[in-house]
């Protein structure tokens, strides 16, 4: 009994510090409405669908017999356990809900006949989305709701709501390039979209389009606008800002971009929504004030409150409400709610509600890029600012020149640019595998051309355009959109302007978020343990096992590891995609390599009348690249043997040939001396809804 007593002592004083900070538990529960939405999304298998509701069931049992015992521990476990069963639930209904038919297996070439719902341009061509989908030979049941196709064809777009009939090849949208890899077809199953493919000649109309109001119509407009009076990537640069539209961008230009840290400038989130809801309320309380009879009577800094959520509200609309707009405006009204209801809008609690919302209404969004990167960067800059809140109100006080004030502004931009770079490098390490070193150098310029030029130009645009007044304006924005891309021309040129890097594990990724996290959300010093954490964390990427062996969901390429750490892939023929993401993945920027006709010459490699045996740590593996040659690494005493081609009556103990990865998709191995380990992006077929 005394011993269970000093027990507890121990674990209350070890205790201490986070029931000092009680007032920040409540912070956590987005957090782990996250995790149990996290653990969801990352099974192999679809669970029962009374799982969520038993976590539930048994959170709140734990949480009520910790009340009997440990009153003060009963909060924490409400709030760890039932967030997780909230979360995990979540997931569940999200995926429930959104169930439509995707297709199973490639069809065609075969005739398609849809109703145009989006057309996205390209810089080689246009993407469409059709819906009210018929495809020759496939029932109306197993038919997809929404279509993607890629258009090749040098022809006009068809109009919003038009239909038209194409000749194409559809299938299901694609898996990723290997496990852990960014999951395509569960990325547009989300949106809807069950089958994805391309058209072999142009599009034929069959009729006129539906004449319903469309603002996809106004977003096709507003492109065809944009470019009468601009060219190149400054009029693919200002339609993205004006209607959500990248695609248009030429490649070469997304590249410097991407390489110089100015790529969320093309996606529409929380800089450009706050841009243009702090830009309208400026204008509006200002107007206000300047008529003092009615600036005193009425509450004006609620009537400009409301005028830019209506802005925000507005210009989602007009991008196309991508889910990060959509995440962005959400955090937004409830920031803007906060100056309603007399409360400070820049809280960790506002931002933790804004959190909230979006994974209970799209759990699916924490699985990627966009999510994890704009709250890691605005939780960061909100815990930076409450610690430095103090020494500029002090600075305030005590009164500062116009030079000052200057300074002060810079230094508050470099803060930004310095807090919410760091924060979001393990996360591009993760999904992008490319580290950029002069981010701050860029940011520093395109930031403020975006925020005072670029953006407020934009709005005169909107406003401008019912009267067809907006040619000068749209000129005025394409000369800051000029700014920007100067600038990403420029630092992207600079030597070492971006370092590939191996990815991010999914371990170290958690834990890194986790910690930056627990960095962030307290406030004592027990805080500065998530620094240790960060630091484990990104220790688990030089420290990650590298797959020996890769091999496409098609087949048709396969890739292998050389003795320097490199890759050599089968052929570039085909398979390009995979390979190059493959060599991303892996932290290599020079171009993949295509292994000699005769193998390698330290003997690793070994090639033969189109077949190849890769040996590693005493085991060897066959690889069929020419279907002739099958029988013979078949009967060879292989331990494993892989192919694109069937592989019937096969006598290695592993074969992975056409109908496995039909059915798991591509595959990765890893040679041990103790065995194979051999991991698949799918358990099974339709193992998941999406899948």
């Amino acid at each position: 009994m005394g011993s269970d007593k000093g027990g507890w002592k121990g674990l209350e004083r070890l205790s201490a510090p986070f029931l000092a900070e009680r007032q920040r538990w409540i912070l956590w529960f987005p957090v782990f409405v996250g995790i149990g939405s996290a653990l969801y999304f990352s099974l192999s298998y679809e669970p029962p669908s009374w799982m969520g509701a038993a976590m539930l069931a048994a959170g709140t049992g734990l949480a009520l017999a910790a009340q009997v015992r440990r009153p003060q521990w009963a909060a924490a476990i409400w709030i760890t356990l039932v967030a997780c069963a909230l979360g995990f639930t979540a997931g569940q209904y999200r995926t429930h809900r959104v169930a439509a038919p995707v297709l199973l297996s490639e069809i065609g070439p075969t005739g398609v006949t849809g109703r145009v719902l989006r057309v996205e341009p390209l810089a080689n061509g246009m993407r469409l989305v059709l819906t009210d989908v018929s495809i020759y030979g496939l029932p109306p049941d197993r038919t997809p709701h929404l279509l993607r196709l890629l258009v090749r064809a040098k022809v006009s777009p068809p109009e919003i709501g038009q239909p038209v009939r194409l000749f194409a090849r559809v299938g299901p949208p694609g898996d990723p390039v290997e496990p852990g890899a960014f999951d395509f077809r569960r990325h547009l199953y989300f949106q809807g979209i069950g089958g994805s493919g391309f058209v072999l000649g142009p599009p034929r109309l069959l009729g006129m389009p539906d004449e319903a109001f469309s603002l996809e119509r106004w977003r096709q407009a507003i492109a065809a606008r944009v470019e009468k009076r601009l060219s190149g990537a400054a009029a693919g640069v200002t339609t993205a800002l004006l209607n959500g539209q990248p695609s248009s961008i030429p490649e070469a230009d997304l590249v410097a971009m991407r390489e110089a840290g100015l790529q969320h400038l093309l996606s529409i989130s929380g800089l450009h929504i706050g841009l243009v809801a702090g830009l309208v309320f400026l204008v509006l309380r200002g107007g206000m004030a300047l008529w003092p009879a009615f600036a005193l009577r009425h509450a004006i800094k609620k009537y400009a409150a409301v005028g830019a959520m209506a802005a925000a509200l507005f210009y989602m609309l007009m991008v196309g409400a991508p889910v990060p707009t959509q995440r962005s405006v959400l955090m937004t009204g409830i920031m803007l709610l906060a100056v309603l209801a007399d409360r400070s809008p820049f809280s960790m609690r506002v931002v933790a509600m804004a959190a909230l919302a979006v994974m209970l209404v799209q759990p699916e969004s924490i699985t990627g890029p966009s999510f994890q990167m704009s709250f890691a960067a605005v939780i960061a800059l909100i815990a930076a600012y409450e610690v430095v809140t103090p020494w500029m109100a002090a600075r305030r006080r005590d009164g500062v020149t116009w030079w000052g004030r200057a300074l002060t502004y810079a230094g508050g931009l470099t803060l930004t640019s310095v807090v919410a770079g760091f924060i979001t490098v393990p996360f591009g390490l993760h999904h992008f595998q490319q580290m950029q070193n002069y981010g701050l150098l860029a940011n520093l310029i395109a930031v403020p051309v975006t925020s005072f030029w670029v953006m407020p130009w934009g709005l005169i645009v909107y406003l401008l355009m019912p009267l067809g007044l907006e040619g000068w304006a749209i000129v005025a924005m394409g000369w800051g959109v000029e700014a920007i891309l100067w600038a990403a021309h420029l630092v992207s040129a600079l030597p070492g302007a971006a370092t590939m890097l191996p990815h991010l594990p999914m371990s170290g990724l958690a834990i890194v978020t986790l910690s930056c996290l627990w960095l962030c959300l307290w406030q004592g010093r027990v805080r500065l343990l998530g620094l240790a954490g960060i630091l484990a964390g990104l220790l688990t990427m030089p420290l990650a096992d590298r797959p020996d062996i890769r091999i496409g969901g098609e087949g048709k390429v396969i890739a292998v590891r050389l003795a320097d750490g490199g890759l050599a892939v089968s052929t570039r023929r085909t398979g390009r995609f995979d390979s190059d993401a493959w060599a991303q993945r892996d932290g290599l920027s020079g171009p993949v390599r295509t292994w000699p006709r005769q193998g390698t010459p330290d003997g690793r490699l070994r090639c033969r009348d189109g077949g190849c045996i890769y040996s590693l740590n005493g085991r060897r593996v066959g690889l069929v690249l020419d279907a002739a040659a099958a029988g013979g690494l078949c009967a060879a005493g292989l331990d494993a043997v892989l192919s694109r081609w069937p592989l019937p009556g096969c006598e290695a103990p592993l074969v992975i040939d056409e109908a496995v990865l039909t059915a798991r998709g591509a595959h990765a191995l890893h040679l041990r001396r103790d065995g194979i380990a051999v991991v698949a992006t799918r358990a099974a077929p339709g193992a998941r809804p999406w899948e």
